[in-house]
This record gives structure tokens, C-alpha cells and sequence, in this order.
């Protein structure tokens, strides 16, 4: 693509770089932030991008990395390229001394796809309706980012996230931001990035806010992580060694992948819960780059320092009971297995029934797997932050999707594009409707405004979470503030820790 000499031009340490113009915003895409992991650098720590001569237009999107076969993610990334580790930014003013606040974008995605390409993720709306600016970026996912090799450092997709989050330490000020106003926000297994970031020592100074919205409550331990490994390299016939797939093709490994996951339900007996849900990676508490998990490290009081916004959406199992095929399908047999497997405590699955009377089998079924999933590790995150002494503030969203007869409710992703602005484009464009009524204008309106205050200040516009009020936010057509509204559930799970998840040995 042909820029023109009158697009924005900045320096950043590798070189400069040329944008575009974009309504009232500079915008660059494909910056990388690191070396391409490839080659002798695949599945190694990141490492610092080179330098370039000139002036490199960053006008598109640089590539995927390698994608697991779910949503025809596979074929996005098909041929498009090695330089996985870029990011882009949108930004109202590149005068350096601008100093604006900084919102840097992780995707979810399962730990196993997900790109900053996706148009959902597009920044501008939120860049210029908030006076901030946004980067987004890609990291390694799968078995390229979090599974355990030997021969490789673990959690390679939180280092490369660290990567990101330096480069922006280094060189955001070019573009008009300010380094030490740097907020994270990211959703589902974004959202479980920030919050391992907030425990990693390698992460600490880089950001000075957080939004974590949808937590996963499943960090894997070396030692399950290993055996899911062994299990993908194994469909290949190899080790799962940095020496037997270093030279496996991206696609095929990836593949080998979406085998092991399709047939995960099959070795429940060693891998447990996860199995049951067909979650395959995950980040891994390694003692290293991941001491602990993210609970335990904001109870041992290392996130005390940066503010937390952190919530969950109402319905977040809904969207997932309708891709199985099971709305309104849920048999009592089946709703009795998934209390017996996720309910917390021995008596579980008799408590969640005493706690919801009235709920027949469909309700049942994705109270406890929302619970399990996203919404108590949500809930726990801030808890811990809170008991160690840090701030954080806690939110629900409630508006149901209106897409599809409003069959999916407040699932989950429905507040990503409410937080983006970008209500007709995507994947989740099907949850809100082809014309963004003016309840779904004004509700996505409220949380920008939330998030990039939030960014500003600190305060998202509503009190903090305390153990006893437990205010809350709740996101709907009239947005109120109450006490934490899944108070039955919130009962259910006060004794439970979210402990690293084990490899189930005989």
C-alpha cells in the first residue's frame, strides 16, 4: 500500500515509521515489537526487534500467528506470514509531549486464537471518543505460546505480552502517550492475561491500571500442562521438545492441536476439569515467570499498587451452551453431571440447588459452569486485591444481546464491542444486530466512558468494591449501582480457592 509523504511520521527506537490518516487519528498497523519467532527464535523468549534503515510504512496488519482450527481461525492465518509479534496504535495527537493515557488491548481467545487484526478490535472509536490512546497487538497462542516443551521457557504468549508492554514503556511517548499513565484490558483469555500479568514480576511497572473483564479461572500446573503437550506432540509421532517440533510446519502443529482438543473429553480421568471443557491451554504456574497464581499473588498484596476494574458479564455461559446446541436442551442428567464436576465443596451440587429453588435443569447447567469459568474467578480477583489493601472496582453487565430473538442474554464477549464502539462489525456484530438499536449506541457509550475515565483517573464512575456493600455497577439500559448482584452464588464459593489446576497421577 502507497502512503502518501504527508501521513503521519514518527521515531521510535528501531527507526521511523509512516502511518495513515484516519478521522482525526494517526494511525500505524503492523509495528513490530519483537523478532519474528521463527527459526532458531521459535518457541524462545521473545527478542528484540532490529532496526530498519529509512522509513517503513505501517499501514496494515502484520500477520496471525499459527490459529487453532475453532471459528475458521486456522484459515486466517494460512500463508499470511512470520512476523507474528506486531502491534498497532491509534492516537489523537503525536506531539511527544501530549502525554495522553495509554490503553493497550489483549485479545482472548481460549489461549489458542485470536489476533489484533479482527475488526471488532479496531481502536479508532475508542481513541477518539475518549482522548486516548490504543494499541493492540498479537502474542503466540497455542501450542506457539503455552504449551510446555522442554527446551523452551513457559507462558511464551504472557512473554511476548511483556514484550509488547516494553515497547510501549520505550516508545509510546513518539506517538503522544504517556508510559506511566498505561492501562491493560483484555477479555476472556485476555482478561486472565491481566491478570497473570498483575503476578508476574517481569510485568511489574509496566502499567499502572488494569481492566480484567471475564476472567478463565484455569491456570494449568507444569505438570498437566506437560501431559496435554506430550499428547500434541504425540499425534505427530514426536516428543514435545523445542529438538522434535521446532521444525514441524506452524498449521500442522496447530492441527495436532485441534486433535487433541476434540478428543480431550477422553482422558478426563488424567486431566480433569479442563478436559470436560475442552480447554487444551492455559497459562502455566511455573514457579518462574508465573510464580503463582493471580489470586494468590493479589491476596500476597502485589497488584496493591495498580487500580483494578475487573467484572463479568450475567449470561456468560450462554453463548457456549448455544454453540453445543444445547439451548434449551439441557437434560436433568446432564445439568446433575456438571453440578457434581464444578459445584465447589463435596456437597456442591446439593447446595447450588438449595441456593436456586426455582432453577430447572437449563438454568442449573449454566449457573455453575459461569461460575466456574468466569464469573467467581472475576469476583475473587477483585476480593483478593481488596483484602491485600489495593482499589479495585467491579462490574456486571446485564443488557441482553437483541441478536438471534435475544437467545444468547449478557453472554459472554457481549461487551466487547459495547467497550470498542464497534457494534456491526465481527464475530459479535450476530449478538447485537445487523443496526445497533439507540439502547445498544447508548449503553456502549456509557462503558467507553467508564473504561477510558478509568484510564484518565482511576475511577470508572462508581464507588470501589468493599467487603460489605459490595456496590457494583451494573451495565443495562439504565445502568444502576447495587451490592454485587450474584449474592447466592458469590455464598456458594466464599471458601473456594482458585489453585493452579492438577495433573490427575493414577
Amino acid at each position: 500500500m502507497t502512503v502518501s509523504r504527508s501521513e503521519p511520521e514518527v521515531r521510535v527506537a528501531a527507526g521511523t515509521l509512516r502511518g495513515s490518516r484516519e478521522a482525526d487519528l494517526a494511525v500505524f498497523r503492523g509495528i513490530p515489537f519483537a523478532e519474528p519467532p521463527v527459526g532458531e527464535a521459535r518457541f524462545a523468549a521473545p527478542r528484540p526487534v532490529r532496526g530498519w534503515d529509512g522509513v517503513r510504512d505501517a499501514v496494515a496488519y502484520g500477520p496471525p500467528p499459527p490459529q487453532a482450527g475453532a471459528f475458521g481461525m486456522d484459515a486466517l492465518a494460512k500463508d499470511a506470514g512470520d512476523d507474528w509479534l506486531t502491534l498497532n496504535v491509534w492516537s489523537p495527537a503525536t506531539d511527544p509531549g501530549a502525554g495522553l493515557p495509554v490503553m493497550v488491548w489483549i485479545h482472548g481467545g481460549a489461549y489458542a486464537i485470536g489476533m489484533s487484526s479482527l475488526p471488532e478490535y479496531d481502536g479508532g472509536r475508542l481513541a477518539r471518543d475518549g482522548g486516548v490512546l490504543v494499541v493492540t497487538f498479537n502474542y503466540r497462542v497455542g501450542i506457539e505460546g503455552f504449551a510446555q516443551l522442554e527446551g523452551a521457557p513457559a507462558n511464551r504468549g504472557l512473554l511476548d505480552q511483556v514484550a509488547a508492554l516494553e515497547w510501549v514503556r520505550d516508545n509510546i511517548r513518539a506517538f503522544g502517550g504517556d508510559p506511566d499513565r498505561v492501562t491493560i484490558f483484555g477479555e476472556s483469555a485476555g482478561g486472565g492475561s491481566v491478570a497473570a500479568l498483575l503476578a508476574m514480576p517481569r510485568a511489574a511497572g509496566l502499567f499502572r491500571r488494569a481492566v480484567a473483564q471475564s476472567v478463565p479461572g484455569t491456570f494449568f500446573s507444569p505438570a498437566l500442562a506437560a501431559d496435554i503437550a506430550a499428547a500434541c506432540a504425540a499425534e505427530l509421532g514426536l516428543r514435545p521438545t523445542v529438538a522434535d517440533l521446532s521444525t514441524v510446519e506452524p498449521a500442522r502443529l496447530a492441527a495436532a492441536g485441534d486433535a487433541v482438543t476434540a478428543a480431550m473429553g477422553d482422558r478426563a480421568d488424567r486431566w480433569g476439569l479442563p478436559a470436560h471443557r475442552s480447554i487444551p491451554f492455559a497459562p502455566v504456574v511455573d514457579g518462574d515467570v508465573l510464580p503463582v497464581t493471580p489470586w494468590r499473588a493479589l491476596a500476597d498484596g502485589a497488584g496493591r499498587d495498580v487500580d483494578l476494574l475487573v467484572g463479568h458479564t450475567r449470561d456468560e455461559q450462554r453463548l457456549f451452551t448455544a454453540i453445543e446446541g444445547l439451548l434449551g436442551q439441557v437434560t436433568e442428567d446432564r445439568a446433575a453431571a456438571a453440578l457434581d464436576l464444578f459445584a465447589p465443596g463435596p456437597d456442591g451440587a446439593r447446595r447450588y440447588r438449595e441456593a436456586f429453588p426455582d432453577a430447572g435443569p437449563d438454568a442449573l447447567y449454566e449457573l455453575v459452569h459461569s461460575d466456574w469459568v468466569f464469573r467467581m474467578p472475576s469476583l475473587h480477583l477483585a476480593e483478593a486485591q481488596v483484602a491485600a489493601g489495593g482499589r479495585a472496582h467491579v462490574y456486571e453487565l446485564t443488557w441482553p444481546a437483541p441478536g438471534m430473538g435475544g437467545a444468547f442474554g449478557a453472554c459472554h464477549g457481549l461487551d466487547v464491542p459495547l467497550v470498542f464502539g464497534n457494534l456491526d462489525r465481527g464475530q459479535p456484530a450476530m449478538l447485537i444486530g445487523a443496526a445497533p438499536s439507540p439502547e445498544a449506541e447508548a449503553l456502549s457509550a456509557a462503558m467507553r466512558a467508564a473504561w477510558t475515565a478509568f484510564a484518565v483517573g482511576g475511577d470508572p464512575g462508581w464507588p470501589a468494591y468493599e467487603p460489605g456493600p459490595r456496590l457494583t455497577r451494573l451495565f443495562d439500559v439504565r445502568p444502576t449501582v447495587t451490592g454485587y448482584p450474584e449474592e447466592a452464588s458469590r455464598l456458594l464459593w466464599q471458601g473456594h480457592t482458585f489453585d493452579e489446576l492438577p495433573l490427575i497421577d493414577g
